[in-house]
């Protein structure tokens, strides 16, 4: 039978290895009965490669994915290589997957989302209020999402009723397969690449496909100042560290709101797993723990009682 897994993305010999790292020791810590699978860039050395399998990772070297020529200016410059997070696609010994960014961290257990019926992606809803927002609609407009009655969406000055609903691919729940890495390839190879790169790909890729479930499932930072009114932090399962100067590892107190008690506390709680030794991968738990075999969906599973049913927000 097919297995279940979690998957996480690196790239190069930079510090986001120790992301990775607490994501495999967060995971254990919530008792998941999954392992994390890393796919590795072939510029991941080897001394990084092992670290992850000492900590109970599985290596899986992927290909590159690079867009077409372009003169886009990505959110981000390193956005482009996210295209590469494509081939995770291509892991078909897996029924389905959960990706985490290797700057989330898992404080909750989350694997009953792997029971979610199957024939759906799965992810949270962005926010459009950063400045990293600037070049959409929506930012242009003060629309978000995630509070689509605070700021109306402009129906008759913008042509038409708000734009789908749209995730934020630092954590997904997906179902691996060749057929659909292939047809993301050839989307990517005929579709001019946009500032949040794979992100935009995807969302334009699975837009019907897609529903959207809680933000406890991938907090994205700027939400705590954003709309902070939809978060309770005590109920939060994963947090995605994303915001400019909030990655732990790395993290100073400056930049703007790095001076906040919730993102300080949320950086200690990050530290207090990474390290905590206590977490470590020990071998002689990995034949109990790992490659536990899926179980059956029927497609007439009832579906969580919060489950949010795609469609664009209503603007009136």
């Amino acid at each position: 039978m097919k297995k279940r897994g979690y998957v996480t993305f690196l790239a190069g010999d930079g510090d986001y290895v120790k992301g990775a790292v607490g994501l495999a020791k967060g995971l254990r810590k919530v008792k998941s009965a999954y392992q994390l699978v890393a796919a590795v860039l072939s510029d991941v050395p080897e001394e990084h490669r092992q670290i992850l399998r000492m900590q109970g990772c599985a290596v899986r070297e992927i290909e590159p994915v690079y867009p077409p020529e372009n003169r886009v200016q990505f959110a981000m410059d390193y956005y482009v290589i996210n295209y590469s997070k494509l081939r995770i696609w291509n892991f078909e010994e897996y029924s389905k997957m959960i990706y985490l960014d290797a700057d989330t961290q898992v404080f909750e257990n989350i694997d009953h989302l792997f029971d979610m019926a199957g024939g759906s992606f799965y992810a949270v809803m962005d926010c459009f209020c950063e400045k990293t927002w600037s070049h959409s609609r929506q930012h242009s407009v003060g629309y978000c999402q995630q509070c689509p009655e605070k700021v109306k969406w402009p129906s008759e000055e913008m042509g038409g009723p708000p734009p789908p609903l749209y995730f934020n691919a630092g954590m997904f729940l997906f179902e691996p397969s060749r057929l659909t890495a292939a047809a993301l390839l050839q989307r990517l190879e005929s579709t001019a690449p946009t500032p949040f790169a794979e992100q935009d790909l995807l969302n334009a890729y699975f837009g019907k496909m897609y529903k959207p479930i809680p933000l406890i499932y991938n907090l994205v930072l700027a939400m705590l100042w954003r709309h902070p009114e939809n978060v309770e932090l005590g109920e939060v399962k994963v947090v995605h560290y994303c915001a400019a100067g909030s990655k732990p590892w790395s993290y100073t107190g400056e930049g703007e709101n790095m001076k906040r008690e919730d993102i300080k506390l949320l950086v200690k709680k990050w530290w207090d797993i990474y390290d905590d030794e206590s977490l470590d991968f020990k071998e002689e738990e990995a034949a109990e723990a790992f490659y536990m075999p899926s179980s059956s969906f029927a497609a007439s599973k009832p579906e969580p009682h919060w489950l949010i049913h795609a469609g664009a927000p209503s603007a009136t």
